[in-house]
């Protein structure tokens, strides 16, 4: 089990600059845990002590107004990773995760990673890199919500989903609802925004899966208009 889940942490952004050694002794530290769809994986104010990283299945990383309003900040794949900033400081979780359908979850507890911080500090800079790389996209979808109208936030919500995918069809599969919820719009809107993408020829649509038909004009479409 440790050679598998050392291979499978190697695709792991935190991880994979990390050598062979180093991805074993890890693999070593890690607990698998199930969690049933539906599941709550994390609630919003748990005490933090642990990095979550997901091995199958898919999760989303949701925020609850008091009104019950659900804002999802993310959906997330096998590869994917949170609960990260418990690895640094012993703040409280920032957000809740669900489990979207049955998931598979390595766990790697704060006291084991600053173990191995403390034997190779490269450990440390790949987190810093990839927090990093988070808070920029996270500054960029700020701008986006504030500044661009709903046609504006899908298009630049889909652009940025294909890019992730490395290619012209989404990997996720997103419903209105979904889309509405990650962007701060009702599910009305998003409806009759994207059948306004699908008549432009902007997106085709098959079988719930969505791919970028007019890249360009859909990026053009997700730039703020003056």
């Amino acid at each position: 089990m440790i050679a598998n889940t050392s291979d499978f942490l190697a695709t792991v952004p935190l991880f994979r600059g990390l050598d062979r050694d180093e991805l074993a002794r890890f693999g070593d530290l890690v607990r698998e845990r199930a969690y049933p769809k539906g599941s709550v994986i994390l609630f919003q104010d748990d005490p933090g002590d642990s990095l979550f990283i997901l091995r199958t299945g898919r999760v989303k990383v949701v925020l609850i107004g008091e009104d019950g309003r659900e804002v999802i900040l993310g959906v997330l794949e096998p590869g994917a990773h949170f609960g990260e900033l418990a690895l640094i400081d012993d703040q409280p979780r920032s957000a809740h995760v669900i489990a979207m359908e049955d998931a598979q979850l390595l766990i790697l507890r704060r006291e084991d990673f600053r173990r191995r911080v403390d034997a190779n500090p490269s450990v440390a800079w790949a987190l810093l890199q990839e927090l990093s790389h988070r808070l920029r996209r996270a500054d960029e979808k700020i701008g986006g919500l504030v500044l661009l109208d709903v046609p504006g936030r899908i298009a630049r919500l889909l652009v940025d989903l294909a890019e992730e995918s490395g290619g012209p069809a989404i990997d996720k599969v997103l419903t209105h609802q979904t889309i509405a919820q990650m962007i701060g719009a009702s599910r009305e809107t998003v409806s009759r925004s994207m059948k306004e993408f699908q008549e432009s020829g902007l997106i085709r649509v098959e079988r719930r899966r969505i791919a970028i038909a007019d890249k360009e004009a859909l990026e053009k479409r997700a730039q703020v208009r003056v």
